[in-house]
């Protein structure tokens, strides 16, 4: 794997994190640490490998991306702004009225965004929907649906997970954001899922399982799954293990961190650290190449 595609992909997931940050700050709070946790996951997607046009969001022959978490819409906005998709000053926005950014995503809304992300558990069985829909009229479009660990709570998943593998939708891939938390509180606390691998396995899908903060190993598992992508094929899951508020140590560390408060003088420290962070793993990476 080429060291300019991981620098791209990991540069991306920087400006993702700033944007995120920027736009916490406007609210003062919200679903930050999520959007930090993530962005490794969608600088994937959105850099290296969706298909779709900026200009053209509703394309037919865009890949589709499903957030079913609607609260971590912070971060796909941000990963939107850093695909051209929507302007970065636009970002300035969120959360605020009238605007196209809603603090949950609304399709009605945002540009980009396929589904209302509302009651979490109903995203992978819109997934499957919009499979079997682009595979009737012979539309190769890939969907992509991002949902949380704690949606695994939900029977309606594990329904669509297997008809998913029922109807053999090998053009549907799950990915599931593994970061242990919830807003009742960690999630083997709040119903315990483990072991994850094998009860997808059971459902029929092809199941990978990565650190969701790697952007290596991301890209990996992304590269796997488009290669097996097919009509008539088993469906695809990637299970991330990621950490909340990744980037930000003062945010990682954080023991109420579902929904942040962020203090004003905190903003800065946040910035602070994570451009040392980029910067370290810039001069890392140009150290490598020489």
């Amino acid at each position: 794997m080429k060291a300019s595609r991981i620098a791209g992909v990991e540069d991306a997931a920087y400006r993702i994190r700033r944007y995120a940050l920027g736009m916490g700050e406007v609210q003062g709070q919200g679903y930050v640490g999520q959007a930090l946790g993530a962005a490794d996951i969608l600088a994937a997607l959105y850099t290296d490998q969706l298909t779709f046009r900026p200009a053209e969001p509703e394309w037919e022959g865009r890949d589709r991306f499903l957030l079913s978490t609607g609260h971590y819409a912070i971060g796909l906005y941000a990963a939107f702004a850093e695909a051209g998709i929507v302007p970065v000053e636009e970002l300035e926005t969120y959360g605020s009225d009238d605007s196209r950014l809603p603090m949950s995503g609304m399709s009605t809304y945002t540009p980009g965004m396929e589904i209302s992300g509302g009651s979490l558990g109903h995203g992978l069985t819109v997934a499957v929907g919009y499979a079997l829909g682009l595979r009737a009229r012979g539309n190769p479009a890939r969907v992509v649906n991002f949902l949380s660990d704690g949606e695994l709570d939900e029977g309606s998943t594990w329904e669509a997970a297997m008809g998913a593998a029922h109807h053999r939708l090998g053009r549907l891939t799950a990915v599931v954001d593994i970061n242990a938390l919830q807003a009742d509180g960690p999630t083997a606390g709040v119903l315990r899922t483990e072991p994850v691998v094998e009860k997808w396995a059971a459902c029929g899908w092809n199941v990978q399982r990565v650190d969701g903060n790697d952007v290596p190993a991301l890209l990996a598992a992304f590269d796997a799954v488009a290669a097996q992508a097919a009509d008539d094929g088993a469906p695809s899951v990637i299970l991330c293990d990621t950490k909340v508020g990744r980037g930000v140590p003062l945010l990682e560390e954080r023991e109420k961190a579902h929904f942040m408060r962020i203090e004003e003088h905190e903003w800065a420290i946040c910035r602070e650290q994570l451009d040392e962070g980029h910067r370290a793993r810039t001069e890392t990476r140009q150290e490598a190449a020489l």
